[in-house]
């Protein structure tokens, strides 16, 4: 049995096979989930990196796990391997920063993937990087690149597509991303279907240099939905705020309990093991 968290430590090569030069600070895994101890300005210099120079035939991925999405991998080998391949896998939800933490692992800081979309297409409009963006209800995706667009003067849309596709249009979905001449890539899919298509398609991509899991994140940009205010995310509570404001979500946050008791129970466990 592997134990809780593993530290690959401070090297300068890419999960997943992408080269970049900005090092890497430490990278842990929680559950065999990696997470990278990053600062928001190291993510972003790596994201840049990635971006500009693409070194691998498969297109470099970013994730962000979650307590939802690390009690999953546990149970799904593919959701497992699909974010062991990572290029970059940011400290998204504050149970994964306290879980770090506990571990003897903290991480910098908590990076919320809706703020790193954000840095992402900054960083896509300063280089004049076409962005495609799929997932979510046709309006809603439609809107969020509107949206992008304005925040964003000289974003240029590659294009758009919802993630409402069956197992049979999936292959005209990549085909259209990579015909599109698309460099990056947002995917708002959830988890676990956001990670897995990207998993099974990094090769198919065409000029995507880089592809991110973005989650709800194109219901907020487009408006479809409120983001907790700031000082409900400064408490660490985002979670219960999506929750009330989307009480459907409850079956999904019973995985924050069953996480908290894995962590809790992980570094006793170590012990009796190297005992």
């Amino acid at each position: 049995m592997a134990s809780a968290v593993d530290t690959a430590g401070v090297d300068r090569d890419t999960a997943g096979g992408a080269g970049a030069s900005a090092p890497r600070r430490s990278r842990l895994h929680i559950f065999g989930v990696p997470v990278d101890a990053v600062t928001a300005d190291e993510a972003r210099l790596r994201a840049a990196a990635l971006l500009a120079d693409r070194r691998s035939d498969a297109s470099a991925v970013i994730l962000t796990p979650n307590p939802e999405l690390i009690m999953r991998a546990r149970q799904d080998a593919e959701l497992l391997a699909a974010a062991r391949s990572a290029a970059l896998a940011l400290p998204d939800g504050v149970g994964v920063v306290w879980a770090a933490r506990r571990l003897g692992h903290p991480c910098p800081t908590r990076l919320p993937g809706i703020e790193f979309m954000d840095t992402l297409l900054a960083l896509a409009a300063a280089s004049s990087r076409p962005v495609f963006f799929l997932g979510a209800r046709p309006q809603v995706v439609t809107r969020a690149a509107e949206q992008a667009r304005l925040r964003h003067p000289g974003l240029r849309i590659a294009g758009t597509a919802d993630g409402y596709f069956g197992p049979s249009e999936e292959a005209g979905v990549v085909a259209r991303v990579a015909s599109s001449g698309a460099e990056l890539l947002l995917v708002g899919m959830g988890v676990p279907a956001q990670e897995r298509f990207l998993y099974r398609h990094r090769r198919e991509l065409g000029a995507v240099a880089l592809a991110m899991a973005v989650g709800g994140s194109f219901d907020v940009l487009s408006g479809a939905m409120r983001r907790a205010p700031p000082a409900v995310r400064r408490l660490g509570l985002e979670w219960l705020w999506r929750l009330c404001s989307q009480p459907g979500r409850w079956r999904r946050q019973l995985a924050l309990p069953r996480f908290a008791w894995a962590v809790l129970r992980a570094p006793e466990a170590a012990r009796r093991m190297s005992g």
